[in-house]
């Protein structure tokens, strides 16, 4: 799958800014990958579903939604605890968006208004800016690889969510249906490829995405990395302001750095100390 990645941090803005307060960062550990011998077996009915999901997504000249995402990671006693961040999403294609992360942690917020990123933390009055490719697609490639920024929902608003969905897939049958996720009927698909395997409830008459659930084969533990959404607004008009703070005028600017290099450069300066 081409962008559907680990949910790597608790707050990815904050952690992004050097900024996270209390709290936890899971520990980045892989393991060798395990070879399965996997065939290619595709279900139609499966790819199908998906299908319509992404059309269904790319067609939408915008979208708002909450994502609540939860990762696990090993706690002193070996075992897993589970983190939770809620994002608000609003986006309007092909260059607007807007992700405020309200908690757990201290609240965030990333803007693109189609010529920058920006990264503001309310708290400490913080926040980084950066030009950035001028279309959606371009600017979370850009964010990924500048500053380790990445949306686990990351899969949905590109242009053309299936074709990321389905990027190098092995494996894709239905699992059935469900009645439980979103108060709504959905459909349920297991997608899998050489690094992942994930499964994901869609709007059986919507074909929104509800649940997305994903195991990774070189990750110690099996972790679940989990995203729910809800609240699915398609094709309303979303005001300009939403795409910007006011307050971010008066904040302290900070570089954009990825938290593997602040973490080196604290460890540098330590190391300085007599």
């Amino acid at each position: 799958m081409l962008y559907l990645k680990k949910i790597l941090t608790t707050t990815v803005v904050l952690a992004t800014l050097g900024l996270v307060q209390g709290c936890a960062q899971p520990v980045k550990t892989s393991q060798p990958k395990p070879d399965f011998g996997l065939k290619v077996e595709l279900e139609p009915a499966a790819l199908s579903i998906v299908k319509e999901m992404g059309n269904r997504l790319a067609r939408a000249k915008s979208l708002s939604f909450t994502a609540t995402a939860t990762y696990e990671s090993t706690a002193r006693t070996g075992q897993p605890l589970a983190y939770i961040s809620q994002m608000d999403v609003s986006m309007v294609r092909p260059n607007q968006l807007s992700v405020i992360t309200l908690g757990d942690g201290p609240r965030s917020e990333f803007y693109f208004n189609g010529q920058n990123m920006v990264a503001y933390s309310p708290g400490t009055n913080n926040v980084a800016i950066a030009k950035a490719p001028d279309s959606i697609n371009e600017m979370l490639k850009f964010a990924f690889q500048k500053a380790d920024i990445y949306f686990p929902f990351t899969d949905m608003i590109v242009s053309d969510p299936y074709a990321g969905i389905t990027n190098k897939l092995k494996i894709a049958f239905v699992v059935g249906q469900s009645v439980i996720i979103g108060n709504t009927t959905t459909d349920v698909v297991a997608l899998v490829n050489d690094d992942m395997q994930a499964q994901i409830w869609i709007g059986r008459d919507d074909k929104l995405p509800r649940l997305l659930r994903v195991t990774f084969f070189n990750e110690p533990g099996n972790f679940r990395h989990v995203v729910s959404f809800s609240n699915w607004k398609l094709n309303q008009t979303i005001p300009a302001k939403t795409f910007t703070n006011p307050a971010i005028e008066k904040a302290i600017k900070i570089e954009f750095a990825s938290p593997s290099a602040l973490s080196q450069a604290v460890n540098n300066q330590a190391g300085k100390k007599p």
